[in-house]
């Protein structure tokens, strides 16, 4: 069953990839994120998935549900800083008079397509920064975004098209995803592995200083490290040479493997919302948190620069595990 099917949630629109393997569920009105996973194969939901009740909470805080695309990700220290001579200031909207988690949240989204063939299913989906006003008071240049989900077998494939529209300057850019991983109250059963060269220092409000860490302990993350007894709200370095993919285990064998473009996500944020139990987050990021005030070298913090009329493409996949017969 290769189809995309319409449902709701809330009253909203989404939008259902069926495959042999999966049920993936959209929700383009509410910030284009995927608010399901099921694995029709286990009977179980891979995602952390919002319930109707939660929709207040949802509209507050969307990144708490699902794989929600942060622009840019993570914390900006006073939600301020300069580039290329223009002083930039996003909203204070965490602890500390910080800014967290980007410009993005619940704008709604546009299904420009949807594919069906023999290998699988699409949905395509896109929107314009300038339809937003307050996106634009924060950063003021006109951008599309566009995205391609495509579901094939056991395989969620995610594709990014981020083009600069034109105007006069240059911006930065950084993107990352909140992913929520179900590990059902069971984290004495799951394991993540994870390539990675060191632990970013963070201060008192979890923002980087600057210095990259040993891994310590966590060396173990590049061989399969048990979340039993793990609290984790940690960014780490990926470094060269190592794949930008994370691989989440059951004791089983079941499981996932979180693969990303190499070349463009260079960091990852680990978080388990206290003492691991029922989630992990995987959070892909192509620029450290507070990047632009961190470093000036964008080979250390991953800040890409967006010119007047270039795109960029961003690839990430999740790939279900199933154990032997």
């Amino acid at each position: 069953m290769k189809q995309v099917t319409k449902g709701q949630w809330c009253g909203y629109d989404t939008y259902i990839l069926h495959s042999r393997d999966l049920e993936v569920t959209l929700l383009p009105r509410l910030g284009n994120n995927v608010i399901s996973l099921w694995d029709r194969k286990e009977g179980r939901e891979v995602l952390r998935r919002p319930e109707e009740a939660d929709l207040d909470f949802y509209l507050q805080k969307p990144y708490h549900f699902g794989i929600p695309l942060l622009i840019p990700p993570g914390r900006i220290s006073k939600g301020q800083f300069d580039f290329e001579g223009v002083h930039y200031q996003f909203d204070r909207n965490t602890a500390g008079d910080n800014h967290i988690h980007g410009l993005h949240r619940t704008q709604p989204w546009c299904v420009s397509d949807i594919e069906e063939d023999e290998e699988g299913c699409a949905v395509i989906t896109e929107f314009k920064t300038p339809d937003d006003p307050h996106w634009m008071e924060q950063l003021p240049a006109p951008l599309k975004f566009e995205m391609t989900y495509r579901l094939q077998d056991a395989s969620l494939k995610q594709t990014l098209k981020a083009t600069h529209l034109g105007g006069e300057r240059s911006i930065p850019f950084g993107i990352g995803y909140h992913t929520w991983f179900m590990i059902d109250g069971q984290p004495e059963r799951w394991s993540l592995k994870l390539p990675v060269e060191g632990i970013y220092e963070l201060n008192d409000q979890l923002l980087p200083s600057g210095q990259v860490l040993p891994l310590g302990s966590l060396d173990k993350l590049n061989d399969g490290f048990k979340l039993q007894g793990t609290n984790f709200d940690t960014a780490l370095r990926i470094g060269a040479k190592r794949p930008a993919e994370a691989l989440l285990l059951r004791d089983d064998g079941y499981g996932l493997r979180y693969h990303t473009d190499e070349s463009l996500f260079r960091h990852w944020v680990i978080y388990t919302k206290g003492p691991a139990d029922q989630f992990l987050c995987a959070e892909p990021y192509t620029w450290l948190p507070d990047a632009p005030n961190v470093s000036p070298d964008p080979e250390f913090t991953g800040l890409l620069t967006l010119a007047p009329g270039q795109s960029l493409e961003l690839t990430t996949s999740i790939e279900m595990i199933y154990p032997e017969s």
